[in-house]
């Protein structure tokens, strides 16, 4: 099977082409990119006016698949992804069961190749059961196929046991994925600690609670010398951290959410469960600097989070409420909206953060590039559609978003995976 993508803006930050060409699909594989192709084909796209990008690789989405079907499954996060222009996720681990040995990887890897439209890569977790008291089967989830391990959802705080687990990561040729959250700090906080959360009488999460589990993290992968993703930052001195990190020489990699680059605390009008995330909003002078840090190379990476919930366990005051939004289906054109259309970002940038880089720290070789011989994993994205996100639109069994009603450009035309199109818009 051929398809020949046609009159689409090529953005490949692999090779650095930025301009019109013709990309040629044969089976899984991109076959040629070039000015002009005269190879028939069965298949002819035309992306006239579009840009054809590498599909998207987000690093931190969660599943909730075994266990919490309810919340999501692999089928309709694959199908939510693919939506948003995103070919590849990998899963956090924290299921039920948690994923914690190579067995359980594997049978997610082995499901998911029957269930998602996406590739599905499974974080595994440091610790047993996440309970951070043993380490979890790194090598044998490494065995399995998983890329990282990481205690998402809580930070391992036995700085001990932590530092085994990186080395033990390290020796499988893995990386660390931390969420850094001291949570002894906590304190039953569930927004930003500011005039905002007095304001609505809740109670604060203070920015050194990231703050200081990044420092101690970006230490110890120091002195292990293992490959470290700090997911979902959201901080000033998260960023100045990391800038100093790479600074040094480390391998330290950033990530940010859309929710943290484009919200602050000021927007908590009320007390609205679908404002409450972890770690939270915070204040606008930490969304600037996390605008600024994208902009600057510093922050590598541009991530979802995504995490569905029921509709019972969001429509309640922040106190109750459970952690999270959903991000898979807007991403894309939040990323677009917010960073590139006001200069912030180029579609380069925009291309390399959501794709080329999640494939370096992944180790993912023959993907984040629309080149030849790369996987035919790709998104043909209209930047000119402008539209209201509704919640009520999304295949995502989760509806928890701020986002609802929120005026964006871009949506995703079509998506690719492994050479199939498995996503065209109505």
């Amino acid at each position: 099977m051929t398809i020949l993508i046609k009159n689409g803006h090529v953005v490949d930050p692999l090779t650095g082409r930025d301009g019109c060409f013709q990309v040629l699909i044969e089976d899984d594989r991109i076959r040629e990119v070039a000015e002009f192709i005269e190879k028939e084909a069965d298949e002819v796209i035309d992306a006239g006016g579009c840009y054809v990008l590498p599909g998207l690789i987000d690093l931190h989405v969660h599943l909730r698949d075994p266990g919490l079907e309810y919340k999501e499954t692999l089928e309709t996060g694959g199908k939510a992804a693919v939506k948003g222009g995103v070919t590849t996720v990998c899963a956090m681990p924290n299921t039920r069961p948690v994923i914690d040995d190579g067995e359980k990887a594997a049978g997610v890897h082995e499901r998911a190749v029957r269930e998602s439209p996406a590739h599905v890569i499974q974080i595994g977790a440091v610790t047993k059961g996440q309970a951070g008291e043993v380490l979890a089967d790194i090598e044998g989830m490494a065995k399995a196929g998983c890329r990282a391990v990481s205690e998402d959802g809580k930070s391992v705080m036995n700085a001990a046991l932590y530092r085994r687990g990186m080395k033990a990561a390290r020796d499988a040729g893995i990386c660390i994925f931390a969420h850094c959250e001291d949570i002894t700090m906590v304190e039953g906080g569930v927004m930003n600690d500011d005039e905002n959360a007095r304001r609505l009488g809740l109670k604060g999460i203070a920015n050194s609670v990231e703050d200081v589990i990044v420092a101690r993290d970006i230490l110890l992968a120091k002195e292990t010398g293992v490959r470290l993703h700090l997911c979902h930052c959201s901080t000033a001195d998260s960023v100045r951290m990391v800038k100093l990190a790479k600074e040094e020489g480390l391998a330290v990699t950033g990530e940010v959410c859309p929710h943290h680059f484009i919200l602050s605390s000021d927007d908590i009008r009320e007390d609205d469960g679908n404002y409450k995330m972890n770690p939270p909003l915070r204040g606008r002078q930490d969304v600037e600097a996390l605008r600024q840090g994208l902009k600057e190379g510093i922050m590598d990476v541009i991530s979802t989070d995504h995490a569905p919930h029921s509709a019972e366990e969001k429509n309640k005051s922040m106190a109750q409420a459970a952690f999270g939004i959903v991000g898979l289906e807007t991403s894309a054109a939040l990323t677009y909206t917010e960073l590139v259309r006001p200069g912030i970002l180029t579609m380069m940038d925009m291309a390399e953060k959501m794709s080329y880089h999640p494939a370096q720290i992944l180790g993912l070789e023959d993907k984040g590039s629309v080149s030849a011989g790369k996987i035919a994993d790709l998104m043909i994205f209209d930047p000119e559609k402008k539209y209201r996100i509704d919640k009520n639109t999304f295949v995502s069994k989760g509806k928890n978003t701020p986002f609802d009603g929120y005026e964006v450009y871009g949506e995703v035309k079509y998506t690719f995976v492994d050479g199939k199109l498995v996503y065209q818009s109505l």
